[in-house]
């Protein structure tokens, strides 16, 4: 099928995510391979964002599609009450590389899955149904991982939600509600935020605090270095579960597995998905401490899933864990983030309107302003679409320079897969230099 062909017959018979249906233009790729992605018309893009930051490992590696064909050759499918080799093994490696007594996977199709059935476990096992999450915050598409989710994407179906959300401030020093002068502070205050409210909505009747490991999508908001752990901490002196958000940090991404460990502590359920398999093949998983997998030992556990432990997802998935060990993407991800992050404190000489660049790993942002002592952003927070001309005009360009990246209102992110050299790090912050002078033209 020519691109023109191929391009059409996705319009007229499918539907895009987040986006009005009319008027797309989608761009054709017809290969991928490491971090770059290929059009149907020879054009070369580099992926600065592991598409949805989840191509962990790079495209094309062909040792995920032996590892795939070789279980299908044996078996693709069986309902989840069975076993497989593949499905034993996985959650056993899982259970060696997440941190502390995680012991025991509930596998699913994907993040918004993942979250989903945390919230079912935590309310089944604490008899409890307040969910406290962030306002700055993104844990999926689907009705229940939408509604504790505090992103604006939620507003469409905002009055219907999944009853029982609450939502407490972020410790987001460079936008502090309280106008702290240290990230430590801007902590403190939002702990103390965070204690009241569970105090005020009944210590007794909250199941679970579900945070990220590390903010994504959101704005890389990073968290004071002892926050997490005073989190930890008031949780569990109300008898109240830790969820840990690791779909997007997990993996590598940040620089460790799990974007929790910089903060040394094990949540009580980690949910995870897309670095999994780094997208390969669709898979997600719940870790639950052993304390929870004991407690359902004599109760039903009353979820379930019809592709649950699918044999080929979890074929990719050992395989991808591999790669990544072999490889030393883990590490690379820690080199190549150091390198990153000196490149951008040249790039804030250059350019007025970098506010901040927050970043761990491979996970990270920059926040455009118009001026560095307000602070006013080149595009407000959940802007309507008058208020894009910027962002559509820094989107347009990213694309136009041969980049595949999300620019998001006053963001431009940049995460790229964990085999990225410095060279291709220099090619894509020179390609974001071209679109933050864009940018410039709009500061004080």
């Amino acid at each position: 099928m020519d691109k023109t062909s191929a391009i059409q017959t996705s319009l007229d018979h499918t539907l895009f995510s987040w986006s009005k249906q009319s008027g797309l233009n989608p761009i054709h790729i017809e290969r991928a391979e490491g971090v770059y992605l290929y059009d149907s018309d020879g054009k070369r893009y580099l992926d600065f964002s592991s598409q949805l930051m989840n191509v962990n490992i790079g495209h094309g590696n062909q040792r995920i599609t032996e590892a795939v064909r070789r279980q299908m050759e044996q078996v693709s499918y069986v309902y989840p009450g069975m076993v497989t080799d593949v499905r034993g093994a996985l959650g056993q490696k899982l259970a060696e590389i997440t941190p502390g007594n995680l012991t025991k996977a509930f596998f699913t199709l994907g993040g918004a899955e993942a979250i989903e059935n945390a919230i079912k476990l935590a309310r089944m096992y604490t008899g409890r149904h307040k969910i406290i999450a962030h306002y700055r915050s993104y844990h999926g598409g689907s009705y229940g991982a939408i509604s504790v989710s505090g992103d604006p994407r939620r507003f469409p179906m905002d009055s219907q939600q999944v009853p029982g959300i609450i939502r407490v401030e972020n410790p987001y020093f460079y936008r502090c509600p309280w106008n702290t002068r240290t990230p430590e502070e801007c902590g403190e205050m939002a702990l103390r935020n965070l204690e009241q409210v569970i105090l005020f909505e009944n210590p007794d009747s909250i199941a679970a605090i579900l945070f990220e490991g590390e903010s994504g999508s959101s704005g890389c908001i990073k968290y004071p270095p002892f926050y997490l752990k005073k989190v930890k901490a008031l949780a569990e002196q109300h008898g109240i579960l830790l969820i840990d958000d690791e779909v997007m940090s997990g993996f590598g991404r940040t620089g460790k597995w799990f974007a929790i460990e910089h903060h040394d502590v094990t949540p009580d359920i980690m949910c995870m998905a897309k670095g999994l398999t780094s997208g390969y093949v669709p898979l997600g998983a719940v870790m639950v401490s052993d304390t929870i997998a004991k407690y359902f030992d004599d109760r039903v556990m009353a979820i379930g899933l019809t592709y649950s432990a699918h044999a080929v997802g979890c074929a990719a998935a050992l395989e991808n864990i591999k790669i990544m060990e072999e490889e030393g993407m883990v590490e690379n991800a820690v080199k190549m983030g150091r390198y990153l992050e000196a490149r951008v404190e040249d790039m804030k000489k250059r350019h007025p309107s970098i506010g901040d660049f927050r970043n761990t790993g491979l996970l990270g942002c920059f926040e455009l302003v118009k001026n560095r002592e307000t602070k006013v952003p080149i595009t407000p927070w959940n802007a309507k679409a008058s208020e894009m001309e910027v962002t559509n005009k820094m989107a347009a360009a990213v694309r136009a320079n041969g980049m595949f990246t999300f620019v998001r209102w006053n963001w431009i992110f940049t995460a790229p897969p964990l085999c990225v050299t410095e060279s291709q790090i220099d090619e894509g912050l020179d390609i974001i230099s071209k679109v933050i002078a864009i940018a410039d033209e709009y500061c004080d």
